[in-house]
């Protein structure tokens, strides 16, 4: 899967095509264009998203490449002619890419990777590039939702049979491991990324066997060492706890064992963890933990603790893996500039809903960042030549409500825009993902606790600066006076 020998250059929408050959007909094959991917609006209503998705973005981008069945196919639509067919076969990147790190919290409207080079070459990586980070970017997301949900306690990402697909269980349980889960269920996942593999045992271990407490014991005898009991197949606790019990003492005990833990997938798991903690504590098995799992997600799990659950960890599946509650992230793909003569001419695209006006122009992002409290305060968009000097205080105004302004005193503009490709050439050192999940886990540390919040979180703003605002401003009048002409 990550051996390159995946060719995933055709994962493209077939109209990126007839615009490249139009592009080549037209002799724009040369054109430089900017390209910016953001997204309108947060899942789930939440404070914040999660970077996420970039190295896999990099794995498909070092192997691109038009096979020869690839053009056999295309020539026998009948679309294309002998010309760009022959571009295709001989197709080579020269873009320069930049992209926000894996794991930072990002907001809407500001671009999180950017892309500019030979039009025909932005155009074609569109849809390779949209669904790799729409993605991984909602399951991070969500899977963030859920780990801060559980105060701590881990969350085992069991989502790998409901993943709508291969690749979705596979790359969907890199981006929850990212975003704070512990560990995986999908071993292939586990393998690849090097992420921590969990699992206990399936109501069918315990239906194959005579009664529930053969089942127990010979799962102990064989795994005595990583012993956890799915103990609701038949009752909880009039039987499940109970022989799972039996087994500890007839069976880990004398060797010297201790059980790693038992499972609850069904019922009132309130109710019932706190009936078996009981019933636990009173055996011995203080330190034996208890798992839950069974559709929670980052509500059930809030409302487990607060309702004083008796829950030590959680397995979470299909509401995680598929972002359930609120399934598209939304990211987009929009030119922003042309490149002629060595200079940039931004372009701006005006729609009659105010949420799809796009901000023109080669961009970096900065992060505003409190320099006694290290949180971050605000993000701000500028012309890719501007340098941000915060030392003596910076000022910023809310883009659509311009008359809101605060100016930051000692605080630090960190740029998150950063290179990952200059001119076709991988230059960006790649961190592994344990690496991409303490930063993501430092930067999230990094944000106010008001950010945090399910319901109703304090919007974090993200400011364009007076020459940006400026740019987007002449552009916005000289389409009006176009359309009132």
């Amino acid at each position: 899967m990550l051996d390159g020998t995946r060719n995933l250059t055709t994962i493209m929408d077939f109209y990126e095509l007839t615009m490249a050959a139009g592009y080549l007909e037209e002799g724009y094959e040369d054109k430089v264009s900017v390209f910016d991917m953001f997204f309108r609006k947060i899942p789930d209503g939440g404070g914040f998203a999660i970077m996420a998705g970039l190295d896999t973005f990099i794995d498909a981008v070092e192997h691109l490449s038009f096979t020869g069945a690839d053009i056999d196919y295309l020539r026998g639509t009948g679309v294309f002619n002998e010309k760009f067919l022959e571009y295709l076969k001989n197709f080579k990147l020269h873009c320069n890419i930049w992209a926000i790190p894996e794991g930072t919290p990002i907001f809407p409207r500001e671009p999180i990777v950017t892309v500019e080079g030979p039009s025909m070459e932005c155009q074609l990586l569109e849809t390779l590039l949209l669904v790799t980070f729409n993605h991984q970017c909602l399951v991070a997301t969500k899977a963030n939702r859920i780990v801060r949900s559980a105060q701590g306690r881990p969350v085992m990402e069991f989502g790998a049979r409901r993943a709508q697909g291969y690749d979705a269980a596979v790359y969907g349980a890199r981006a929850a491991y990212i975003a704070g889960c512990s560990s995986t269920s999908c071993v292939m996942a586990a393998r690849d990324f090097g992420i921590p593999a969990s699992g206990t045992m399936a109501h069918s271990w315990v239906q194959m066997f005579p009664t529930e407490y053969d089942a127990f014991k010979k799962y102990a005898e064989l795994y005595p060492d990583g012993c956890v009991l799915l103990v609701d197949t038949y009752n909880v606790t009039k039987s499940g706890v109970p022989n799972a019990i039996r087994v500890f003492d007839e069976v880990l005990a004398p060797l010297g064992k201790r059980p790693k833990g038992i499972r609850i997938d069904s019922g009132d798991i309130a109710y019932l963890s706190k009936k078996a903690r009981r019933q636990l504590d009173e055996a011995g098995y203080g330190d034996c933990p208890i798992c839950a799992s069974n559709s929670l997600d980052e509500y059930i799990v809030r409302d487990l603790i607060l309702q004083g659950a008796q829950v030590d960890s959680f397995g979470i599946g299909e509401n995680l893996i598929t972002a359930k509650s609120d399934p598209v992230f939304g990211g987009v793909y929009k030119l922003a500039a042309i490149k002629e003569d060595g200079r940039y001419i931004p372009k701006i695209k005006v729609s009659e809903s105010i949420e799809k006006l796009t901000t023109p122009h080669l961009k970096k992002v900065w992060r505003i960042c409190d320099n006694y409290t290290g949180k971050a305060m605000a993000d701000y968009v500028t012309i890719f030549d501007e340098e941000v000097d915060a030392s003596r205080g910076l000022t910023l105004f809310d883009p659509l409500q311009t008359w809101k302004q605060r100016t930051y005193e000692n605080c630090t503009a960190r740029c998150l825009t950063t290179p990952i490709y200059q001119e076709g050439r991988l230059v960006y050192e790649r961190p592994g993902v344990q690496a991409i999940r303490e930063y993501c886990k430092a930067q999230i540390d990094g944000l106010w606790e008001e950010s945090l919040r399910f319901e109703y979180p304090h919007r974090y703003y993200v400011d364009l600066s007076q020459r940006l605002w400026d740019c987007r401003q002449e552009l916005l009048e000289t389409i009006s006076k176009l359309g009132n002409a």
